[in-house]
């Protein structure tokens, strides 16, 4: 599948001590629908068993009233799915839930583990049995391989072993615990609903359960929460922020607030950045939905240029990349946006949109625009030049399909049939962003990763030393 935006990673959730923990479940993940569409789970505690249901689609469809209903307890944990690890199978259906010496226990996890590959050797080598081809379910075998006594002191040792991006949210049959890497690469929320803890990606899914926000979990944080206390700690070493800047420029709902910040606010600071550095004359400022809209709006405020939504999406039309017919796929994105003729027809138009990865939607997209009558045609996109892949957690294409790695912006113009093309400087986009007052990963722009991307020995694990 070849596709033309960075893809969504995943969405987690926790709810504890609330009479419909699965239901609010349910919602927070409704809210969290666009980090991840390819499967949807939930597991609760009745306070005794664990109990999970999920299935493959989104999550209106996963969980109707009859399902949510076998899904009981004051407790529960749910994840949406983008495979960034393992693929889109059954199987790798998230949350895990296994038994194990202690009992029972089940993981969610957003990021990607850089090392997954070489811990899965030494525990393989070892006699451990792997269910999934997903990197989440080494953390699964760290547990129950650890000799602590306890379930939150074992998490603490297998999460010392691990490296890469990670929000987690996992449960026994009595203790939730919300766990967030050492760098601060994927974020999570904590809030508070009817004397229930909650936690989730985005504060959009404290929104819709009406659930009050509390504080972002902090990088390297542990939060353990259990009867009457909300016990918090940092077992890990403290590094340097290095929070994914994709977050805002395009993953985040724009309603978010994450890594302090409003998205919606950052991306219009984006925008207004993009004008300053990029200007332009011409008549309209149109955004390519959704993501280019807040952005667009920031330029058009900036440059004065009227706003226009003259591309209209078609928000029912699903993944066309899973049509059986080549000649259908071609139609994807013409099935997917529309432009409004009399709006476009005569004018000179900037397009904003939030990224290019390989640029062969956005050269459909400037092709569409002169169709329907435009004069000129301007692009103008609210990030640096996309160069290399990212290795936290979100899908991207090799180095190799990325158009800015091997393509001046002089030859991608070229390529899109654009009248001018211009990025967001690197600079310009910190500078956007410095409200959150912390670091960011930019590897995706700069190639500077922060957690080595790839491990170049097989690893000694603790669980085997003597």
């Amino acid at each position: 599948m070849a596709f033309d935006k960075f893809h969504d990673e995943c969405g987690v959730v926790g709810v504890y001590n609330h009479p419909e923990a699965a239901n609010l479940a349910y919602l927070a993940l409704h809210a969290l629908q666009h980090r991840g569409q390819e499967s949807a789970g939930i597991v609760s505690s009745d306070g005794e068993l664990l109990h999970k249901m999920g299935g493959m689609g989104l999550v209106v469809d996963v969980f109707p009233d009859e399902v949510l209903a076998k899904l009981p307890g004051r407790m529960a944990i749910g994840h949406n799915r983008y495979s960034t690890s393992g693929g889109s199978l059954a199987v790798n259906i998230q949350p895990f839930m296994v038994s194990y010496g202690l009992g029972q226990m089940a993981l969610a996890h957003n990021g990607q583990l850089v090392n997954a590959g070489y811990i899965r050797d030494n525990l393989e080598a070892f006699g451990s049995i792997f269910q999934s081809k997903s990197d989440t379910e080494v953390i699964i075998h760290l547990i129950a391989q650890a000799l602590d006594e306890s379930f939150t002191t074992r998490v603490v040792h297998a999460l010392r072993q691990v490296r890469g991006g990670y929000a987690l949210v996992l449960m026994n049959e009595d203790t939730l615990v919300a766990v967030r890497d050492p760098w601060g690469l994927r974020p999570l929320v904590m809030g508070e609903v009817d004397g229930a803890v909650v936690f989730a990606s985005e504060t959009c899914a404290l929104d819709l359960i009406a659930a009050t926000f509390t504080r972002e979990v902090a990088p390297g944080e542990m939060v353990v929460v259990n009867g009457e206390r909300i016990d918090s700690s940092f077992p890990f070493p403290v590094e340097s922020s290095y929070s994914c800047i994709f977050e805002l420029l395009y993953f985040a709902r724009p309603d978010s607030d994450i890594f302090g910040v409003n998205v919606n606010e950052v991306r219009n600071a984006f925008g207004r950045q993009l004008a300053r550095e990029a200007p332009v004359v011409a008549d309209l400022v149109v955004p390519v939905p959704d993501s280019g809209v807040p952005s667009a709006f920031g330029y058009s405020w900036e440059s004065g240029i009227p706003l226009q939504p003259a591309l209209v999406r078609n928000h029912y039309i699903g993944r066309t990349f899973i049509e059986p017919s080549q000649h259908i796929r071609n139609f994807g994105v013409r099935l997917k946006l529309n432009p409004v003729r009399r709006a476009i027809a005569g004018k000179r138009v900037v397009l904003i949109d939030d990224s290019i990865v390989r640029g062969t939607t956005s050269r459909k997209i400037v092709k569409m625009v002169r169709d329907a009558g435009a004069a000129e045609v301007h692009m103008r996109v609210s990030s640096p030049p996309t160069t290399n892949p990212c290795f936290y957690g979100v899908d991207t294409p090799t180095r190799e399909e990325l158009i800015a790695s091997t393509n001046s912006p002089e030859q991608i113009r070229r390529h899109l049939g654009a009248d001018s093309l211009a990025y967001l400087s690197h600079a310009g986009m910190l500078e956007a962003a410095a409200a959150a007052g912390i670091g960011f990963c930019t590897a995706c722009f700069d190639g500077h990763y922060p957690v080595a991307p790839e491990m170049t020995r097989r690893v000694q694990l603790e669980l085997f030393h003597p």
